[in-house]
C-alpha cells in the first residue's frame, strides 16, 4: 500500500524531473551540445601568465584579470588548493605566489606574506614537485643542472623497448616529449625579480629504492653525455620530437585537448626555431582563447583557463539522463544532441592504433578537437545514449557496432579496460627521477571497465566473451570492504556507483555476495541528511573512504548504483529526497565541492555538468520504477 508521505515524494520527483529538463533545454547549444565549465586548481592560470611573459606576447589586461582570480581563489590561511576545502599544496602556492609578483604583488602584503609562510614551511621551492621546477627553470629560479635530465632521444626508441613513448599513458606521452626538448635546450629568460625568499637551501627529496637509484645513475650519465661538444644524435632526435608533435596537432590548435602538452608543445616549438607568426605556433597560442573564461566579479573582471572541456562527456551523459526520464528521442532537444554525437565520432587512426594496430576506428574523444584520442569511457557513454535510440536510425546503428568493435578490440590482455590506451601497464617509468606528479600510465580502472560492460550487456552481448572477462576483471577488483575504487571520480563512491548497474545489467544476481556487500558499504556510508559525500582526501587517507558532505553528484551515483538493484528501499527514498529538496528554483543544482579526478591524489576537477546530469538519471530511474513505467 503506497503511504501519502510515498505519493507526494513521487509528485516532487515529477515536478523536479520536469524542471531539470527545463534546465538543460536551456543550457544546450544551438549545435545540440551541452559542455559546463571545468574547474581545476590556478596552477593552470599561473602558468599561462608565464608562457605568455617568456613568449613576450603578455599583456597588462591578461596580468590583472588573471592575477585577481588567482587572488579570489587564496583561502584564509594563504594558501592554494588542489580540490575546494582541500589542505593547502605547496606546488600550487608556489606557482600562485610567482604570478602575483610577476603582477607586481606586494611581497609584504598580508596574503603573499600568508602565502611564503607557509610554502617555507612545507620546505620551499626545494619541496615542489618537477613541473614547477621546470617552470622555475625557465627563468632562472632553478638551475637546469638540478633537474632530471629528459633526453629527447626517447623519441627514437622502438615500442619493444622500456621507457619508449607509448609505455607512457596519452596525456603523459603528449608532455613529455616536449618537455625532453624544453630541458635539453634549458633556456633562461629572468624575471624582474627573483623568488629567493621562498629558498630554504635544503635539497630536493628523492625517491628511494634500487630501481630509483639506478635511475639517478643513468640520470648522471645523461648530463654527462649532455655536457659533451658533440652529442651524436641530438638534432635528428629535434627533428623527430617536432615531427611528431606537430602530428598530433588538433583542429582547434591545441594537443589531446588538454593544457599541459599544449603548453610544452607550444615552448618547444618555439625553442627549436618555430617563430611565433608559424601556422603551427600561431593556432596553437589563439587556440588557448577558446578554453579561457572571462567572468565579471564585484571586484573586476577576472579571466581563467580550463584545463580541458568536456562538451561530448556532458553531452552524452545529458542524452542518457533525458532517456531515463522518459523523453521521446524525437525532441527536439534529444534529436540534436543525438545528431551532433554522430558528428563527433572519429574515423582516423590514432595513438592507440599502435598497440591495436588492426582495430578500425570508431570512438569518441571527450573534447571538441581531439581527433588523435579517443577514450573508452566516452566512447562507451556515446554508445549507451545511441543504442537507446537506434531503432529507426540504421546511421546511429552503424555508429553503435562501430563503437562496440572499438571497444572490444581496446580491451586489455587481464580482462579491464583503460581509459585511451590497451595494455598501458608498463609501471618502470613511474620510476624514473621526472615522473613526481600524477598518474603516468592508463591501465584498466574499476569505473572505465565498468561503463564498457554496462555498455556491452545493455546492447545484447551479456554473454559476450568480452563482457564475461569484463566482469571477471570487476570481480577481482572489488576491494576487501564491498566498494571499488574510483579512478576519474571521487572515489569509491563513484567505483560503487558505475559497478553495481553493469554487474546487474551483464546478470550478476542482485543476492550475490559482491553485490550484497557493496550494497551494504554504500548503505552504511549514506549521509545522516539521506546524501552521499565523499572527500578528495580519500585517495591518499583511507579514513576519509565513503565520508564527505553530501553532494548531488555523489548522491545520485549511490542512487544509481542502488537503484539497479533494488529501487524500493529507504535508503533510496530518502536519498531521491534529498536530491528533490536540494535542487534550486530553476531546475538545477549547486555543486561547490570537486567530484571528479584528474590524477588520483595530485590533481582534481569540478565538471559543472555533474550536478545535473546525473541527479536527472537518478529521479528519472527512480520515477519510472515507481510509476511501473521500466
Amino acid at each position: 500500500m503506497t503511504t501519502a508521505s510515498e505519493t507526494a515524494l513521487d509528485d516532487a520527483v515529477g515536478e523536479s524531473i520536469e524542471s531539470a529538463q527545463e534546465h538543460l533545454r536551456a543550457r544546450q547549444a544551438p549545435a545540440g551540445w551541452w559542455k559546463g565549465q571545468l574547474r581545476t586548481n590556478v596552477t593552470m592560470d599561473a602558468e599561462d601568465l608565464l608562457l605568455r611573459r617568456f613568449l613576450g606576447i603578455l599583456r597588462a589586461d591578461e596580468v590583472e584579470q588573471t592575477a585577481r582570480w588567482i587572488r579570489s581563489q587564496q583561502r584564509a590561511d594563504g594558501t592554494w588548493a588542489t580540490f575546494t576545502g582541500g589542505p593547502g599544496d605547496v606546488s600550487v602556492t608556489t606557482e600562485a605566489y610567482a604570478a602575483l609578483r610577476l603582477a607586481g604583488d606586494d611581497t609584504d602584503a598580508p596574503h603573499m606574506v600568508a602565502a611564503r609562510r607557509f610554502v617555507l614551511a612545507e620546505g620551499g621551492l626545494e619541496a615542489t614537485r618537477v613541473f614547477t621546477r621546470i617552470w622555475l627553470a625557465l627563468f632562472g629560479e632553478w638551475s637546469w643542472d638540478d633537474l632530471p635530465s629528459m633526453a629527447p632521444e626517447f623519441v627514437l626508441l622502438p615500442k619493444w623497448m622500456p621507457l619508449n613513448v607509448y609505455d607512457w599513458a596519452c596525456w603523459a606521452r603528449q608532455s613529455v616529449v616536449p618537455i625532453t626538448v624544453v630541458a635539453t635546450l634549458r633556456p633562461v629568460r629572468p624575471l624582474p625579480f627573483t623568488l629567493d625568499e621562498l629558498r630554504t637551501g635544503a635539497r630536493p627529496k628523492s625517491k628511494s629504492g634500487l630501481i630509483p637509484a639506478a635511475f639517478n645513475l643513468l640520470d648522471r650519465a645523461f648530463k654527462m653525455y649532455d655536457a659533451l661538444p658533440v652529442n651524436p644524435g641530438r638534432e635528428h632526435a629535434f627533428r623527430r620530437a617536432a615531427e611528431w608533435i606537430l602530428a598530433r596537432q588538433e583542429a582547434d590548435g591545441g594537443w589531446g585537448g588538454i593544457q599541459p602538452p599544449w603548453v610544452y608543445s607550444i615552448l618547444a616549438l618555439h625553442l627549436l626555431g618555430y617563430p611565433l607568426d608559424h601556422p603551427a605556433v600561431k593556432a596553437a597560442i589563439d587556440g588557448l582563447e577558446g578554453f579561457l573564461v572571462r567572468e565579471n566579479t564585484p571586484d573586476g573582471p577576472v579571466r581563467w583557463l580550463e584545463a580541458c572541456q568536456s562538451p561530448v562527456w556532458d553531452t552524452c551523459l545529458a542524452a542518457t539522463a533525458l532517456l531515463d526520464t522518459g523523453m521521446r528521442d524525437d525532441d527536439p532537444m534529444l534529436d540534436k544532441a543525438i545528431d551532433w554525437l554522430l558528428a563527433e565520432e572519429i574515423t582516423v587512426h590514432g595513438d592507440w592504433s599502435h598497440a591495436r594496430p588492426g582495430l578500425e576506428p570508431g570512438g569518441w574523444a571527450f573534447e571538441f578537437a581531439n581527433d588523435g584520442y579517443p577514450d573508452t569511457d566516452d566512447t562507451a557513454e556515446v554508445v549507451l545514449a545511441l543504442h537507446r535510440v537506434q531503432e529507426d536510425r540504421p546511421e546511429v546503428k552503424a555508429a553503435v557496432d562501430r563503437g562496440i568493435a572499438w571497444l572490444v578490440g581496446m580491451q586489455s590482455k587481464d580482462g579491464g579496460w583503460g581509459a585511451f590506451d590497451a595494455d598501458n601497464t608498463r609501471r618502470l617509468v613511474e620510476k624514473i627521477p621526472f615522473s613526481d606528479f600524477g598518474a603516468v600510465i592508463d591501465p584498466p580502472s574499476a569505473d572505465v571497465t565498468a561503463h564498457v560492460v554496462e555498455m556491452l550487456a545493455q546492447c545484447g552481448l551479456a554473454e559476450h566473451e568480452s563482457t564475461r572477462r569484463g566482469v571477471e576483471w570487476l570481480l577481482r577488483a572489488q576491494e576487501p570492504d564491498g566498494s571499488w575504487f574510483g579512478r576519474w571520480g571521487a572515489n569509491y563512491v563513484y567505483g560503487v556507483g558505475a559497478v553495481l548497474p553493469a554487474l546487474i545489467a551483464a546478470g550478476v544476481p542482485v543476492d550475490s555476495a559482491p553485490v550484497t556487500r557493496a550494497v551494504e558499504w554504500l548503505t552504511a556510508h549514506q549521509n545522516d541528511d539521506g546524501g552521499w559525500g565523499e572527500d578528495l582526501r580519500s585517495y591518499v587517507d583511507d579514513s576519509w573512504r565513503g565520508r564527505g558532505e553530501s553532494t548531488p553528484s555523489q548522491t545520485a551515483w549511490a542512487l544509481l548504483a542502488l537503484l539497479a538493484v533494488d529501487p524500493f528501499t529507504s535508503a533510496v527514498e530518502r536519498g531521491i529526497a534529498w536530491l528533490v529538496d536540494d535542487q534550486r528554483a530553476d531546475g538545477g543544482w549547486d555543486e561547490d565541492l570537486y567530484t571528479a579526478t584528474g590524477f588520483p591524489g595530485d590533481f582534481y576537477l569540478s565538471y559543472e555538468m555533474y550536478r545535473i546530469v546525473f541527479p536527472v538519471s537518478a529521479l528519472g530511474r527512480y520515477f519510472a520504477a515507481v510509476t511501473g513505467d521500466v
